[in-house]
């Protein structure tokens, strides 16, 4: 093998090896040459970005668990899935399973879920535009539910949570509820189905109606009015449809094609 094929697959251990012990002692081999203080330079870099990454798509996660931690845990990331895109927004979907995982983070198994939530945030802001199509919504009165389907906002999901996620969420962004309301929230082992959207150009959540999340998760597995209906008995949808329309998470409505 040549010096430089030696030295790129140094380059390569000493970025991605977690815990890049080994590495660190394979690259001391080039430790006499520029090249070498160059490597910890990118690796530096590639924690930096990590963190920054990390940090804009996870605040929550990051206040909840500390700048020391939150950094620690972001190179952990980084070294066990690296970004494979060149655009560093897109990397950090994995982090809710890696924190799952984590038998250090075990003592707080809500964690994961406020990850889980806060990535669908991220990336709802990220999603493809949506239109409006107001004059659609007539289509509502003319059809049978079972002839119809729903358009919604880009990026929209929902998490069905045995924790008080969106409390969790909204308390840190938002400052409502309080702290305290959320701790108890915690420690009665509330759980909360979230609801995330986007109006405009501005990523939402709130908590689920009775029902709603079995109907949203039903209209974005492309089912009828009817069909999601069914799945979520619950439901008031004669209060449900003008909020929607009101709120930016209901975009259009469609006519089923005939078979």
């Amino acid at each position: 093998m040549s010096r430089l094929a030696a030295q790129q697959q140094a380059l390569l251990a000493l970025l991605f090896d977690w815990p890049n012990d080994a590495a660190l002692k394979n690259i001391a081999a080039y430790a006499d040459s520029t090249w070498a203080r160059g490597q910890k330079v990118y690796q530096a870099n590639g924690h930096a970005l990590s963190s920054n990454a990390l940090h804009a798509a996870y605040p929550v996660l990051a206040q909840l668990l500390g700048d020391e931690s939150f950094e620690a845990l972001a190179r952990a990331l980084w070294h066990v899935q690296p970004p494979l895109r060149g655009d560093a927004a897109q990397w950090g979907a994995a982090l809710a399973e890696f924190v799952c995982a984590s038998d250090q983070l075990a003592d707080e198994p809500y964690l994961a879920d406020v990850a889980r939530l806060e990535w669908a945030l991220h990336k709802a802001g990220s999603a493809a535009d949506g239109l409006a199509d107001a004059a659609s919504f007539a289509l509502l009165a003319e059809h049978e539910p079972t002839n119809i389907y729903l358009a919604l906002s880009p990026g929209c999901a929902t998490l069905c949570s045995g924790w008080p996620v969106v409390s969790i969420i909204n308390a840190h962004l938002q400052q409502n509820p309080e702290l305290a309301q959320v701790g108890q929230l915690l420690r009665d082992r509330v759980g909360q189905d979230a609801l995330i959207w986007r109006s405009g150009l501005r990523p939402l959540v709130r908590q689920a109606q009775a029902g709603e999340a079995a109907f949203v998760a039903a209209l974005l597995r492309g089912q009828t009015l009817g069909a999601a209906l069914d799945q979520a008995p619950a439901l008031d949808i004669g209060a449900w449809l003008p909020m929607a329309v009101q709120t930016g998470l209901l975009l259009a409505v469609r006519l089923a094609l005939p078979d």
